[in-house]
């Protein structure tokens, strides 16, 4: 079978000879229990960079030396890309929410062989989902494999905000020293009440990470906590997102993309926000508007926005969150660490073993299975795409 791979560039200065630890810690299991990746072997060492062109994900050696062809490439965009190039006869292909290769209904339909879409990470709204049932191509991703690393993620935006510690390292790296200066929009996090929007994986271990710096705790989610979760963490529990942003100071979004969220924090949103709010987006980008976050920014309706998505990925040169007051942007980065790449290399090697194998896929994994939305796709996502406007990512130049 042909494997295509669409991973994110290599380090412009080259692969790394060395890293700056010689190990990460082993862990076996997920807070919830359930297990790691669990592939029958793998070819790489954790820690290392992975999900990069060169890095593979570690899957060469075992591709072909069953017989499977792999093509690994970052040229994904533009028209007549490598990507889509290779696409038309490839069985199986294989992206990255942080680096994603928009698979559109036209792509799906461009690849008859296509069997089976699988992310390397979590988040499979850059598939068309409806198109992938329409024509029997199942979707999977590697549940879990990264939540955590998002979470401590949003942990380290939300107190980056709340401190204003952007502004006072530009002070620092520009040669300055005015405490004034760095502190005029600096407070602490206690007594804040902190809200997310979905209390899944990353929600929840968002709210339990919070919890010490003796904040109060809300959430919003279709699907209410149990009781004894929102005893232990003293949660508020709103009905609606409208109800929980009014009153939160600091709000962070961790629900899917799907038609429903769409733009959910749109002018209209913001508006009802409470004035001054910090918002994080560790999601999705198209789940916020840019130009009404931009414009809250400008007006003080929000004091900050950070994130590390964006719509499209690559962002434009000229997108609208590269430039606007008091973000903290990042490249999409929280669920790519070296720790988290391990997982979900190892998380890809499971699927294609069971996937040759003929063997059931961990119902986790599932998203859409023959023709329908399966295991956390029936959970999480909704029928139809998202995947609208994602030429503009054409437009970036490196």
């Amino acid at each position: 079978m042909k494997i295509l791979c669409v991973l994110y560039d290599d380090p412009k200065g080259g692969m790394p000879e060395k890293y700056a630890l010689d190990s990460i810690p082993k862990l076996d299991k997920y807070p919830d229990g359930m297990t790691l990746p669990t592939p029958n072997a793998t070819d790489f060492n954790p820690g290392d960079l992975l999900g990069c062109v060169s890095g593979e994900l570690g899957l060469r050696k075992f591709l072909e030396d069953a017989g499977h062809t792999l093509v690994v490439t970052s040229d994904k965009d533009a028209e007549d890309c490598e990507a889509d190039k290779e696409l038309v006869d490839a069985d199986v292909v294989i992206s990255q929410p942080f680096f994603p290769y928009y698979l559109t209904r036209e792509r799906i339909e461009s690849a008859p062989n296509l069997k089976m879409a699988i992310t390397a990470g979590i988040g499979s709204d850059h598939v068309d989902l409806q198109a992938a049932m329409d024509h029997k191509v199942d979707v999977v991703e590697v549940t879990y494999c990264n939540s955590r690393s998002v979470a401590e993620h949003i942990v380290m935006m939300i107190l980056s905000l709340v401190r204003d510690y952007h502004n006072q390292h530009r002070i620092v790296n520009e040669g300055g020293w005015n405490i004034a200066d760095a502190v005029q929009r600096s407070y602490d996090v206690e007594g804040m009440h902190i809200g997310t929007v979905a209390s899944g994986r990353i929600g929840l271990d968002v709210l339990r990470k919070m919890k010490p710096f003796d904040v109060h705790l809300h959430y919003f989610d279709k699907h209410r906590l149990p009781e004894s979760v929102e005893k232990e963490l003293n949660l508020t529990f709103h009905q609606s997102v409208e109800s929980m942003v009014s009153i939160c100071d600091v709000v962070t979004i961790n629900c899917p993309l799907h038609p429903e969220t769409e733009n959910l924090f749109d002018k209209e949103m913001i508006s009802k926000m409470k004035k001054g709010a910090y918002l994080v987006n560790t999601a999705r980008g198209k789940i916020c508007n840019r130009e009404a976050v931009a414009e809250a920014l400008e007006s003080g309706q929000l004091s900050g926005y950070a994130g590390d998505v964006w719509f499209p990925q690559p962002a434009p040169n000229d997108h609208v969150w590269r430039t606007m007051p008091n973000h903290g942007m990042t490249p999409h980065t929280s669920g790519t660490s070296l720790s988290a790449q391990a997982r979900y290399a190892a998380g890809v090697r499971e699927i294609l073993e069971c996937f040759f194998d003929g063997i059931s896929i961990r119902d986790p994994y599932l998203i859409v299975k023959d023709g329908d939305l399966a295991g956390m796709g029936a959970h999480s996502y909704s029928k139809g795409t998202a995947t609208g406007g994602s030429e503009e990512a054409a437009k970036y130049k490196k």
